[in-house]
């Protein structure tokens, strides 16, 4: 199973949701999962992570209960901050989960320090990339999945529709 996750933030609470599909190709068949918390931590500039990891987290304990076999976990960021291998969300991620399950980071804006462990990824007619980054998972294998995901424009179908559900009112809750 592929797991991708998106957490939206509005009056101190963060929604996370996560899609859940077996192919890289897939455009409409998924599980979603969601969860609204309360309290989240500050942005800080350079620690994002402390503020969207803990929610990625217990989201992802409550699908784990739900007895889902992970392959990869798509997130909306970087693995790597620059090319030093200092971590950003994905590769917090990767050591909270004991590096058992590769992560790819998908990122919309570019992130300058970063030259040599990311990938600008061009879809459909785009002139803007996406930048993808990963972690226990080859950086060009992990572009060439995301750029088979299906749909015809820059942002892959089912993170596009992961975007619109993360901040959507209604709720998901599972």
């Amino acid at each position: 199973m592929i797991l991708a996750f998106d957490t939206y933030y509005f009056d101190n609470k963060a929604k996370t949701v996560c899609l859940a599909f077996q192919n890289w190709d897939e455009k409409d068949k998924f599980d979603v999962f969601s969860e609204t918390i309360d309290n989240v931590n500050d942005y800080i500039p350079g620690e994002f992570y402390k503020r969207e990891l803990p929610c990625i987290l217990s989201l992802l304990h409550k699908i784990n209960a739900a007895d889902v076999n992970i392959d990869t976990i798509i997130v909306d960021g970087f693995i790597y901050l620059d090319d030093n291998n200092k971590w950003g969300l994905g590769g917090y991620l990767h050591e909270a989960l004991n590096g058992e399950i590769p992560i790819i980071g998908v990122a919309k804006s570019n992130f300058a320090t970063i030259v040599h462990n990311k990938r600008e990824l061009l879809r459909g007619e785009s002139k803007r990339p996406l930048y993808i980054t990963s972690i226990g998972i080859n950086l060009d294998i992990a572009t060439e999945k995301i750029k088979s995901m299906d749909g015809k424009y820059r942002m892959p179908t089912l993170l596009k529709e992961l975007d619109r559900l993360t901040k959507d009112n209604s709720e998901y809750e599972r």
